[in-house]
């Protein structure tokens, strides 16, 4: 019984197969990859309030290909996000949500256009790129200025909603704004669960409209799709049984750490693809 890597035309990784037996021990692989990179980030998010988008885009994006993965956690982060903000709804504060919405809104247009023109490789640079860019400047530049006003509210409402398109993250750009201005965490936390759910459907809505949602050939077998759709859930029942006994910003550090590992293994892969 054998097993021969294969490379699709959008970047992901494919495993064939020489015997009907193969194709469900393959197919199981990146199934168990996803699942557990969704409960992770489930758990981190019920902690921490951001973290499926943050590992489940990197992950999947390895696996599926930068357009395809990306769709994919998209999917999961709305799962996570209505079961969250069913539990965290008390503390959303409505009026910094209205500000972030519109923003949001804009840049998951900007994002969707650029999946469509991008090729592969250099969505895999933009999607690596743009998540260390924000990293790193939630781990710290954001310590260097205050926000107020409408402004930063608009630059990190777009910001998040071109990330949240082009890579399903959205987190470290309303990381920064959050401690630039001085957000409280568990309102941050809370506000994050419906503005996460509608980035995502807005990022899903306009891929599909430009038609790239999930290009053509991909075809994401059942097990990965029930990885994607119960992960998630699975992860915050686990976060809400350990959140008393974690500190939130050390949960929200590891899924940063997480997503910068995924980030960088993406940018190379691209950069790789680029000069090839």
């Amino acid at each position: 019984m054998s097993v021969v890597v294969l490379t699709g035309a959008d970047g992901g990784a494919r495993l064939g197969h020489t015997a009907p037996m193969d194709m469900s021990l393959v197919m199981l692989v990146p199934a168990l990859v996803a699942l557990f990179a969704l409960m992770v980030g489930g758990a981190l998010q019920r902690v921490s309030g951001m973290g499926v988008g943050m590992i489940a885009g990197p992950t999947l994006s390895l696996l599926l290909g930068p357009v395809a993965g990306v769709s994919l956690a998209n999917v999961a982060a709305v799962v996570s996000a209505v079961l969250l903000f069913a539990l965290l709804r008390r503390h959303v504060d409505w009026g910094r949500f209205l500000r972030l919405a519109p923003l949001l809104i804009v840049g998951s247009f900007a994002g969707a256009w650029a999946v469509r023109s991008l090729d592969v490789h250099a969505l895999e640079v933009l999607l690596g790129g743009s998540v260390l860019v924000a990293i790193a400047a939630s781990l710290g530049l954001q310590r260097r200025f205050t926000a107020s006003g409408s402004a930063p509210a608009a630059l990190a409402g777009t910001a998040a909603g071109f990330m949240n398109t082009t890579a399903a993250v959205a987190g470290p750009a309303l990381a920064v704004y959050a401690v630039a201005s001085r957000w409280e965490q568990r309102s941050w936390a809370a506000t994050l669960q419906p503005i996460f759910l509608l980035a995502n459907l807005t990022s899903l809505a306009t891929k599909s409209l430009f038609g790239t949602a999930v290009p053509a050939g991909v075809d994401v077998h059942w097990t990965v799709w029930t990885a994607v759709v119960v992960g998630g859930p699975i992860g915050v029942l686990i976060g809400s049984r350990i959140a008393p006994r974690v500190n939130p910003s050390r949960a929200r550090l590891l899924a940063i750490c997480v997503a910068g590992v995924g980030a960088s293994v993406a940018l190379a892969r691209g950069i790789v693809g680029l000069l090839a």
